[in-house]
This record gives structure tokens, sequence and C-alpha cells, in this order.
């Protein structure tokens, strides 16, 4: 019986889910064409070569898929062991961003590795949380039809490392990111969905609250709502909170919907400063 448990173990780690390793390879393969029409204009009037972003995209992708490859083979099942090595592994590489972080645009939000780079913690942080919440969760499946142990408690886990980017790596994108990944994996493991309609709205009305007056009473992250609501007059501030909504509006008047197709041409750009 052992013998057959451990062939039936072994044939499910070699087999391949081919649906989702083709979704994969697209995504990776139209991801890698947009990089390529979006910088080869700038990448050519920095370097002269219209490819060299892509080729270090294309590079990183190569580098991904053999990490992908390595880590298909491992059972699954052994993540489950280490979720929650995996939550405090998280909470001290976003810790250390603070300490040791480089700063890039006016924020701290990366840790640099000398002739290798630079990487971002918040990104592995993300993988650490998923790999914690699936381990969590299965543990306390039998909890999560409750308010407090299914829907409260879980979501205490998320305070120390949305404070940390909140707060020290003014990083509000990233902690949405987390929140709604975690939120979706809650629900698909039997959270109550009228949880997050009665005490998931309201924690999100307070953390709005609470953002509106830290920008208020200290001035930071006030940007974020000057960003969202640039819209209503972007050319008031064309090199700053409007920037984005006016380079969209450019987008859409030279392709129109449907873009223009890709420009990899090697062929030298001017540019010009439009103004009204």
């Amino acid at each position: 019986m052992a013998n057959v448990e451990k062939t039936v173990k072994k044939s499910k780690t070699k087999q391949v889910d081919f649906t989702l390793c083709i979704t994969v390879l697209l995504l990776l393969a139209l991801g890698i064409i947009m990089v390529l029409s979006a910088s080869s204009p700038a990448a050519l009037s920095e370097s002269g070569n219209s490819y060299t972003y892509v080729s270090k995209q294309a590079l990183a992708a190569v580098l991904g898929l053999i990490g992908m490859a390595v880590i298909s083979k491992i059972d699954y099942h052994e993540y489950k062991k280490l979720y929650m090595l995996a939550y405090i592994g998280s909470i001290i590489l976003l810790a250390l961003v603070p300490i040791i972080g480089e700063d890039a645009n006016g924020a701290k939000r990366w840790i640099s590795l000398g002739p290798l780079g630079s990487f971002q913690p918040s990104e592995l942080a993300k993988i650490g949380l998923i790999v914690f919440y699936a381990g969590y969760l299965t543990n306390h499946k039998n909890d999560l039809k409750t308010t407090w142990k299914g829907f409260v408690k879980p979501f205490l886990w998320l305070v120390p490392p949305i404070f940390i980017l909140v707060i020290f790596q003014d990083h509000l994108s990233a902690s949405i990111v987390i929140i709604v990944i975690i939120s979706v994996m809650m629900l698909i493991a039997g959270t109550r969905l009228r949880d997050f309609f009665t005490v998931g709205l309201g924690a999100a009305g307070a953390g709005v609250g609470a953002l509106v007056l830290m920008a208020e009473l200290t001035g930071k992250g006030g940007f974020r709502f000057d960003r969202i609501i640039s819209f209503l007059d972007p050319w008031a501030d064309k090199t700053g909170d409007g920037w984005q909504v006016i380079q969209s509006l450019y987008a859409i008047g030279s392709g129109g919907l449907f873009g223009a197709g890709l420009r990899t041409k090697q062929t030298k750009i001017s540019i010009f400063t439009i103004s009204t």
C-alpha cells in the first residue's frame, strides 16, 4: 500500500498543467513585446540601440523560466511547512528597507546588491505572504465561517507588513495589491462574503480616513490625492501630478484606442514639449 501511495505521489509531481504553462508563456511573450514597443525609442535615444531594455527583460524572462522549471519539481506541500518562516522573512525584508534601502524618485523601496543591481523586497514579500496565507488558511479552514477567527484574525496578520509599506516605504500600491490578493485567497478558502461587506468595508473606510488624516497632519502621502483629482485639470501641473493623464491623452491622440503598432525602427527621435 505504501508503494502504491509513493507511486501516485510521484506521478502527480511529474504532471504538467499545460493550460497554466501556456497562459504564463503567452503573458510573458506579450509582456516582452510591450516592453520592446514602449522602450525602443527611449533606448535608441539613450544608448543608440533600440533593444537595450528589451534584451535585459528577455534575459530576466529566461532566468525566470529556469527558476519556474526548478521550483515546479518541488512538491508544493513542502511550502506549507515553511509558511510561518515565509511570514517572518517577509517582515524582516520589509523592515530592512528603511534601514539599508536606497532612495529612488523620492521613495525608499529598494535594496542595493552592488554590482548585481537592486531588488524590491515588497515583491518578495508578496510571494512570502501568499505562502503564509495558503498554509494559515489550510490549518484554520474550520474557523473560516466565523467573523473573528475567519475574517478579523487573518487580516490582523497583514497589519505589520502593510504598516511598514505605508508608513516607512510610502508604498500604497503594493499594499493594495497584497490586500486584494489575500482577500481573494480568503474568499476561495471559505471566508464568508458578508464579512467583507460589513467588517471589511468598515475597515477600508477607516483606512482611507487614516490616510487622509495622516496627509493633513504630517503632509505625508498627500500627493496620492492630488494624483487622483488631477484628471479634473491635468494641465494645471503638466510636469507633475497631471503628467500621466496628459501622456495618456497624447497616446490616445496619436494611436487611437488600439495603438499605433510596434515601433522598433532605429531612427533618431526628437522630443517636443506641447503646451496649452
